[in-house]
C-alpha cells in the first residue's frame, strides 16, 4: 500500500486469540452507511460464519465508519485476511469500493478494557450527537441567532505551541 504508514505490532501475530478493537473508515470519510447498516452488517455475520474461530462480540454502522470488536479463538485467518474479506464483500453487494485502505486496530489486552471499548462502541452514536450539541443547545434554531465570538488574541503565549485554549477565561 503506497503512502501508507504501517500501522500494525512488527512482531505480532494477529492469529493469537483474543480480542481485536477494530474501526473501518468509509471512502474519503463521507456518510455513505446511512441506508447500508443492514448489508454491512450481513456481510460481517456472513464472513463471521464461513471462517472458523472468528466471532463478532460488539457492532456498531455510523455514517461512515465502522466500530468492531472481533473475537479470535483458534482462528484459521489473521485479522488483516478476515477485514480484507469482509470489506471486499460489503463493497462486492453494493455495487462500488466503499472503504479506505487499511482499518485501524487495537489488540484488547484485559476485561477491564474490553469493557470499557464496548461502552464505547455502544454508545458511539450518542457520544458523535453530543460533540454537535455541546455548541448548540438542543431546541434552538440552528439557522439563525448566533452570538458573534470574541476575536483570539494575536499572538501565542511565550514558549506555547499556539494549541493552547485561548477562549477559556
Amino acid at each position: 500500500m503506497r503512502g501508507l504508514k504501517p500501522v500494525r505490532l512488527p512482531q505480532y501475530d494477529y492469529r493469537t486469540d483474543g480480542y481485536y478493537f477494530v474501526t473501518v473508515v468509509s471512502r474519503n470519510r463521507k456518510n455513505i452507511f446511512q441506508n447500508s447498516e443492514n448489508i454491512i452488517e450481513e456481510e460481517l455475520e456472513n464472513v463471521a460464519k464461513q471462517i472458523q474461530g472468528l466471532s463478532v462480540d460488539t457492532k456498531i454502522v455510523m455514517p461512515n465508519h465502522v466500530h468492531l470488536i472481533l473475537v479470535l479463538e483458534n482462528c484459521a485467518l489473521p485479522l488483516g485476511e478476515i477485514i480484507r474479506r469482509w470489506k471486499a464483500k460489503v463493497s462486492h453487494s453494493l455495487g462500488y469500493s466503499v472503504w479506505q485502505p487499511n482499518y485501524y486496530e487495537h489488540v484488547i489486552r484485559d476485561e477491564e478494557a474490553l469493557n470499557r471499548i464496548r461502552e464505547y462502541v455502544i454508545y458511539n452514536p450518542e457520544l458523535e450527537i453530543l460533540k454537535f450539541e455541546q455548541f448548540y443547545p438542543r431546541d434552538a434554531d440552528k439557522s439563525a441567532g448566533y452570538k458573534k465570538m470574541p476575536t483570539p488574541p494575536a499572538e501565542v503565549p511565550h514558549g506555547g505551541t499556539g494549541r493552547v485554549n485561548r477562549w477559556a477565561t
